[in-house]
């Protein structure tokens, strides 16, 4: 099964910390960070995680325009995000962009992430020492979960 992780972490690296984690662990998995990377064909993937922190209630740009440009169509995914206060409108809206691309939603995992972004710097940030090992642990475990319920053999 071929399976990439699309991310961006940029401020504190919170999410970088789980996706690593996940691809200490399972080295098959190709990372593609959406900071950097323009035009890469995820044609012949199985699974796609995408993973971001949040800001001000999205996942980063980033991961927006490369999915409109790089995902295709009928693709199961999973998300992944790292943030000072979580919603469950930050999935929510990435579901309803990935409906354009027919995308299967087939898990979200979210956690804490220290945020000092906007307002929050003034204050010192929320959330200091998150992601913590705990979180780390548990995205991975999700992570494996995934993998799991979603294996199949590509031809």
């Amino acid at each position: 099964m071929r399976i990439a992780i699309l991310y961006a972490s940029v401020h504190h690296k919170n999410t970088e910390k789980l996706i690593k984690a996940i691809a200490e662990k399972h080295p098959e998995i190709t990372l593609i960070d959406t900071t950097n990377a323009l035009m890469i064909s995820l044609v012949g993937y199985d699974l796609v995680g995408i993973a971001s922190g949040i800001f001000y209630g999205n996942f980063h740009k980033s991961i927006y325009t490369f999915i409109a440009k790089n995902l295709p169509e009928r693709l199961k995914v999973f998300l992944m995000y790292t943030c000072g206060k979580d919603s469950p409108n930050y999935a929510k809206d990435m579901e309803h962009f990935l409906a354009q691309k027919n995308a299967s939603v087939v898990g979200v995992y979210s956690c804490k992430g220290f945020d000092t972004f906007g307002p929050f710097k003034l204050v010192g940030g929320l959330c200091k020492g998150h992601p913590d090992a705990d979180e780390i642990a548990a995205a991975v475990s999700f992570a494996d979960q995934m993998i799991e319920q979603n294996n199949t053999i590509s031809i």
